[in-house]
């Protein structure tokens, strides 16, 4: 396993740990590798100051079960960090909270170290390291038989879900919601690809300061009057015309790619799931796919 180095031989991998069944990282932890002046007095200030860019599923502060439970880790673990001292629980985040906190913080070194932690995010799904073992089943598994390799077999498998989540018939909002969530992680672009996308994606969009690529089937919901009305206020959006895409994605920054089974004006309808692809090299045909696309529309 490659380890991920950075601040002086800190490993990032070994700052990851599992709350709730997330792999999430401290604030303490997040402000030292961001160098914040203030410590978690800054990290926590930018949560609060963009409040509605972090949901609980983002980022949420422990509960006194969970901080007793992180403490006893410390105390077990090889690891220098003090928390104890600490005057007040410590907040957490998952992989795509830190990926808003980096937009939010906007400085230089976050934005550089935030590639950084979403590698070693990447890296702590498809290994679990020493340290996370010692977390998750130090004191609560010791392997005698072959239930408990059951067990441990159905642990791995969860590694590979975390970034899978179902929503059921009637969860219009949080569908909505976490769809909103994804696409304003885009950075530098963000395309959509959603052949029945109407006047809901619109909303969805306008507030980003991203160009936006949005491809739909020849026979669009959105009319032409639609988009030149939407471009003569925010005039961030492409539209390309394509019939060969039947499943919906969200491509942020030519690099993440989510796949969602539900049209977003239909999201929540009925019982869907939004899956973050990992394969490299279904995720290279894709955007390669869509690059193809979009040159042979614009020739």
């Amino acid at each position: 396993m490659n380890e991920l180095e950075i601040l002086d031989d800190i490993k990032i991998e070994n700052m990851i740990y599992e709350i709730r069944g997330k792999q999430v990282m401290l604030d303490s932890d997040l402000a030292k590798l961001y160098k914040c002046k203030n410590g978690t007095k800054e990290i926590n200030q930018a949560v609060k100051n963009n409040v509605e860019k972090f949901p609980e599923r983002f980022s949420w502060i422990l509960t006194d079960k969970e901080y007793e439970n992180l403490r006893s880790i410390f105390l077990t673990s090889s690891s220098k960090n003090n928390y104890g001292g600490r005057r007040y629980k410590p907040r957490v985040f998952t992989e795509q909270g830190v990926a808003m906190l980096a937009t939010v913080l906007k400085s230089k070194t976050a934005t550089k170290v935030s590639i950084a932690i979403m590698d070693a995010f990447v890296i702590m799904r498809k290994y679990i390291s020493n340290s996370l073992l010692e977390q998750k089943y130090i004191n609560d598994l010791v392997l005698q038989n072959t239930e408990d390799i059951k067990l441990l077999k159905q642990s791995f498998s969860k590694f590979e879900e975390l970034s899978n989540e179902i929503y059921f018939d009637g969860q219009i909002y949080d569908a909505y919601s976490k769809i909103k969530d994804i696409l304003s992680m885009a950075k530098k672009e963000l395309i959509i690809i959603d052949a029945y996308a109407d006047k809901v994606v619109l909303d969805m969009i306008k507030d980003l300061s991203v160009k936006v690529t949005l491809i739909v089937k020849n026979k669009s919901l959105l009319t032409k009057t639609d988009i030149n009305k939407y471009n003569s206020q925010y005039s961030n959006l492409n539209i390309i015309y394509d019939d060969s895409f039947y499943d919906r994605y969200f491509i942020i920054d030519n690099d993440i790619i989510y796949h969602c089974g539900a049209s977003i004006n239909h999201a929540g309808s009925k019982t869907f799931s939004i899956n973050k692809l990992e394969d490299e090299i279904v995720k290279k045909s894709l955007i390669n796919k869509i690059g193809d696309t979009i040159y042979n529309f614009k020739k």
